[in-house]
């Protein structure tokens, strides 16, 4: 799975917040993800990276072997 398709279907979900995507073996199958949104305001850590996991719409552990996930909150004026 491309490191852009990942971007492109989490920013899908969070179209006001922005993404950072790192190949973390150069294998197209292991990646770090930070994901700052302000949709995250009021939501636990758990909460967001289910959030973030919904947005892959399955196919994390299939397409995509292994995500590492940062999420943060932000103000929304990151643009």
């Amino acid at each position: 799975m491309a490191a852009e398709e990942i971007e492109a279907m989490i920013l899908a979900a969070f179209p006001d917040g922005a993404v950072e995507i790192t190949d973390l073996a150069g294998d197209g199958n292991h990646y770090a993800a930070r994901v700052s949104s302000p949709s995250f305001a009021g939501m636990n850590r758990v909460r967001q990276h289910q959030a973030v996991y919904a947005a892959l719409k399955g196919k994390m552990g299939t397409d995509l072997h292994a995500l590492q996930l940062e999420t943060l909150i932000a103000s929304g004026d990151h643009q």
